[in-house]
């Protein structure tokens, strides 16, 4: 089987209290939507990772039509990019290794990852450049919404950075449009691998989100 991982990656901090009931609200849209289709299901893994102070794996790395629901985010606390980065690479290095184990072919994973705010740590760019040199580093798509640094998100992303456009669009409805970009993300990806040549997959990420502005990301 030829295997895309996707890797939810949430901000829990104590400043998305107001927020965060738009995901879990959302989660179980995209649950849905992945689950009842089996082209889908098949071909993606799903995996669901909450940070603040800390971080943790609230879902592991899953066929989402395997299980009946996905656990909810909970805010609370600082906004740890250092331990979420570390707590990724693991579970990425673990994850491919396993579905290799199992015979399949595994396509390099896919990250969003979500913010409201900067980072409360001061070393979080080593934990970044350890996950970004391993051999099966993410593709990152970023988000950032409320007090999040463009240039932080800028950062973290490799493929594409999204803004919350302006103070006219609330956090709430951008969150809206993050969870239905996500799913029509892994739909798209998966859905158009047999357009061609039925090998391999191409990554379909939106250039427009509505609520979102992109960021350039800065040329090496």
């Amino acid at each position: 089987m030829q295997i895309l991982p996707f890797y939810l990656v949430c901000d829990e901090s104590a400043s998305m209290t107001d927020n965060l009931h738009i995901l879990n609200d959302a989660l179980p849209e995209l649950h849905n939507e992945i689950s009842t289709n089996p082209t889908i299901a098949d071909k993606t893994r799903f995996a669901l990772i909450g940070f603040s102070t800390d971080a943790d794996i609230l879902q592991p790395v899953v066929d989402l039509s395997e299980i009946d629901s996905l656990p909810a985010l909970r805010a609370g606390g600082m906004t740890s990019f250092g331990n979420v980065f570390r707590v990724l690479k693991r579970a990425i290095e673990t994850d491919v290794a396993a579905l290799k184990g199992q015979g399949h072919d595994v396509y390099r994973p896919v990250v969003f990852f979500l913010s409201d705010g900067v980072p409360t740590d001061t070393d979080w760019k080593q934990a970044y450049q350890e996950l970004t040199a391993s051999p099966f580093h993410p593709h990152v798509i970023a988000f950032g919404i409320g007090d999040a640094d463009q240039a932080i998100i800028g950062e973290v992303a490799t493929v594409k950075a999204f803004m919350q456009k302006d103070s006219s669009t609330s956090p709430a409805a951008a969150l809206r449009e993050f969870a239905s970009s996500l799913t029509r993300s892994i739909v798209r990806s998966v859905s158009g691998m047999s357009a061609a040549t039925g090998q391999g997959f191409e990554l379909q990420v939106e250039d427009t989100i509505p609520g979102f502005t992109a960021v350039s990301l800065d040329k090496l």
